[in-house]
């Protein structure tokens, strides 16, 4: 019998209906006040005993405290307008967004997430795993009316993202992991600082430290545009070198149901691979062997002791039963290509 194989997600699950607007990537909340923190804690528990009845490893939250990755981050640094919303092309326009408005130079006041990884910690034995917005993904979430350029404001959300996060660590998280989708879009721009300003993001963690890096939710303006990509999507294949040098400890990354060529993952020999072993469209319900197929097709290009089966992306826009039954999936396929 092998060491099992430590399973997880991406990060982002589904919202109740009674919570929030669902199938929405920036839902309304149907809550308020105190009932919408007590909402959010019982939705947070809901999914963390959903994922320890799945079996996987490395629990989330499924960012029920949050309404965006990142805007979810976003509503407590001061200098953002957010009743200045700016139009703006997410994903170097992949789609189009109102954003709010970086107007004053950007300050953290006080801590955005301790609350919320603190009410994790307490309501599992298991590892933990807190997600973060990366610097460059920020960037290309919110409109710039303060900085001269995206990289500038990159640094300063990499100088407060390591505040929160060090924080994040001293309350028992043990992975601590920055969302970069943005990095496939901005191959260039990664190239010359957004891995450094990732870099600043983690500097000086204890912890162990992730980036998450995607073609994107299951949403139609995402399945749209892979369309567009061809066969082989090869934007990793400059970015994998720099980030195999990096200090983080994990890369995670698609792998079922996409076009990255497998290869690429012998690019990261230095790194934990968190492969995504299923799809986040609803329209495709893995099977555990499914699962399992997956999981020993990736161990062809990934060592055993360095793989973590996990989801392709977050699957906050999935129908609720769709993303149950996907991590129990997840959970059981693990199992069995464990043996």
């Amino acid at each position: 019998m092998k060491k099992k194989l430590l399973a997880t997600t991406a990060g982002s699950l589904p919202k109740p209906e009674w919570l929030a607007e669902p199938e929405k990537l920036w839902p309304k909340w149907n809550l308020r006040e105190n009932a919408l923190w007590e909402g959010q804690k019982k939705a947070a528990k809901i999914w963390i005993k959903e994922q320890e009845q799945a079996g996987l490893d490395i629990i989330s939250d499924g960012e029920q405290f949050r309404i965006h990755f990142v805007h979810g981050f976003l509503q407590n640094i001061l200098g953002i307008n957010w009743n200045k919303k700016t139009p703006m092309g997410i994903r170097n326009n992949r789609y189009t967004v109102k954003v709010p408005t970086v107007i004053e130079p950007v300050q953290r006041s006080s801590s955005i997430h301790s609350r919320e990884a603190k009410f994790l910690r307490d309501n599992t034995e298991r590892k933990i795993k807190f997600s973060l917005p990366g610097p460059m993904t920020i960037c290309d979430t919110i409109a710039n009316e303060c900085y001269r350029s995206r990289s500038t404001m990159a640094y300063e959300f990499a100088s407060i993202l390591n505040e929160e996060a060090k924080e994040l660590e001293k309350i028992g998280v043990d992975i601590i992991q920055f969302d970069e989708p943005a990095f496939n879009s901005f191959t260039d721009e990664t190239l010359d600082w957004g891995i450094d300003a990732l870099e600043k993001a983690a500097e000086g963690l204890g912890c162990k430290t992730a980036v998450h890096i995607c073609y994107g939710y299951g949403i139609q303006e995402n399945i749209n545009w892979k369309k567009t990509l061809g066969e082989n999507w090869n934007q990793y294949q400059k970015i994998f070198p720099l980030l195999n040098k990096s200090t983080l400890n994990q890369i995670s990354l698609e792998f079922a149901g996409s076009n990255v060529p497998p290869s690429l993952m012998r690019l990261l020999p230095d790194k934990e691979l968190m492969v995504g072993v299923i799809t986040v469209v609803a329209d495709e319900l893995e099977t555990p062997e499914d699962v399992k197929k997956n999981i020993l097709s990736a161990l062809k290009y990934v060592d055993y002791e360095r793989l973590i089966p996990c989801s392709n992306c977050g699957m906050a826009p999935l129908p609720e039963q769709i993303a149950i039954d996907k991590i129990k999936s997840l959970g059981q396929g693990t199992l069995l290509a464990s043996k």
